[in-house]
């Protein structure tokens, strides 16, 4: 089942607005971070708990800059007609899942196998 040109015209303006979203709060984050003291504190713990708290800031911004890219090749599949086509089987990705998942590739039989797969490599 293809998409409709009023179902992709939500998802890229749905996907524009996430990206949106989540650059302002990149761009606010980077500008606390830069006008944040290094402080220095006399110890020990203090100095590790901070680092810890930027540590995970870091790892979070780093997460929402992988996403806005997966939303950069989401949008560039809706301009190219491909969006909703599972990158593996080549079979439809159900608006449901989309719906879910806007930035995903695979259908959830091949999201299913995929995951199943790493599972086993794990054990």
């Amino acid at each position: 089942m293809a998409l409709t040109k009023k179902q992709l015209a939500e998802f890229e303006k749905q996907l524009t607005e996430w990206k949106a979203e989540l650059e302002v709060g990149q761009s606010v984050n980077v500008q606390a971070m830069t006008e944040q003291e290094q402080t220095s504190f006399p110890d020990p713990t203090d100095q590790a708990s901070m680092e810890t708290d930027r540590n995970f800031d870091l790892r979070i911004k780093d997460r929402e800059r992988r996403l806005i890219k997966k939303i950069d090749q989401a949008i560039t599949r809706i301009h190219d007609g491909e969006f909703g086509e599972c990158e593996s089987c080549g079979g439809d990705i159900s608006v449901k899942r989309l719906h879910a998942r806007p930035v995903t590739t695979l259908c959830i039989e091949c999201k299913t196998a995929q995951e199943q797969e790493e599972r086993t490599r794990l054990d």
